[in-house]
């Protein structure tokens, strides 16, 4: 597993109306009550977010969606790159528009990124992945991680994108994946 690389360099990077294309996800997982509660209590959802190594509070894994690949195919990429989290994408958030000061460059100058969220249910958290040594993993609840999200874009796809969808697919009794 040690074989995997993040990638570098933005040579690969996707752009559309000046736009840098970002693909990220929420990963989750459910958690079990806590002892003593009702045995018919649902099920905790818990969120994965990583810390900053550029400032205060927790992010959403994502990353530039690269011309090799499928906005899917990025938005797992960046769960493992970033998050060391390998699942299955259960839903397609919405896109979320934001600027980027660090991501400021010649096709993009005023670094506006136009992000593809997605819900990613974690299967498979990795011991060693390829940025482990600069991000910390932190599993919350979901009010914990709306409050603890560095980017106002981000709690939009928490709020807006996450939740309501999670809610429609509980309140429907349709099933999640099994979780052992």
């Amino acid at each position: 597993m040690s074989g995997l690389v993040a990638r570098t360099g933005r040579h690969q990077q996707r752009y559309e109306a000046g736009c840098r294309l970002i693909a990220g996800c929420i990963p989750f997982k459910h958690r079990n009550p806590d002892e003593g509660s009702n045995e018919n209590s649902e099920k905790v959802v818990e969120v994965l977010m990583i810390n900053s190594p550029s400032g205060p509070g927790l992010l959403f894994p994502k990353g530039g969606w690269e011309n090799d690949e499928t906005v899917e195919e990025a938005a797992i990429r960046e769960a493992i790159e970033e998050a060391g989290v390998r699942g299955v994408l259960m839903e397609f958030l919405g896109h979320y528009h934001f600027k980027s000061k660090t991501l400021q460059d010649e096709f993009s100058p005023e670094g506006s990124c136009k992000a593809t969220m997605f819900a990613l249910f974690v299967e498979e958290e990795l011991e060693s992945w390829p940025e482990q040594s600069t991000r910390i993993r932190s599993w919350l609840t979901i009010p914990e991680a709306y409050e603890n999200c560095r980017h106002p874009w981000m709690r939009e796809a928490l709020k807006d994108g996450f939740s309501k969808w999670h809610e429609n697919k509980i309140s429907t009794g349709e099933a999640f994946p099994d979780q052992d």
